[in-house]
């Protein structure tokens, strides 16, 4: 059975378009990549990128987060009331709740700073994201 990878973004889908461009470059069909939008624009961008499929809000995040077996996003995912508002405490606490396991890039426009996180470019986090961890975590689930 192929494991299901939630994409998470809000604004613009830009970062979860990067994400899911990198997961199917390595994994191509391997796995299923939900695109999860806070809003339609930004759930219609990550379905550009090839996402199997997609929903958006609220209802549509908190009922699949719990379902998913890895999670990715910005860290803004599980910050209420970011990206300008669009997060709510729900999903955030969806996400944050879910057991699935959660890759999450430190970046924000909030007033949140991450000690320690490597201040590198989009794609280079993308790459450690898909690349290193993601392939560990779904080879650690396989064997």
């Amino acid at each position: 059975m192929r494991k299901r990878i939630c994409v998470i973004d809000g604004q613009g889908g830009g970062i979860g378009s990067v994400i899911i461009k990198k997961i199917k470059e390595v994994f191509d069909e391997s796995v299923e990549i939900v695109a999860l939008g806070t809003n339609a624009i930004a759930t219609a961008q990550m379905l550009k990128a090839k996402a199997n499929k997609g929903a958006s809000g609220e209802n549509a995040i908190v009922h699949t987060a719990p379902k998913a077996d890895v999670i990715c996003g910005p860290l803004a995912i599980v910050l209420t009331d970011s990206m300008m508002g669009e997060v709510t405490a729900k999903m955030a606490w969806a996400v944050s709740t879910s057991p699935a396991v959660k890759l999450l890039l430190p970046l924000t426009q909030e007033n949140v700073f991450i000690i320690g996180a490597a201040n590198a470019p989009l794609p280079h986090l993308v790459d450690e994201m898909v690349e290193t961890h993601l392939s560990r975590i779904l080879h650690d689930q396989h064997g």
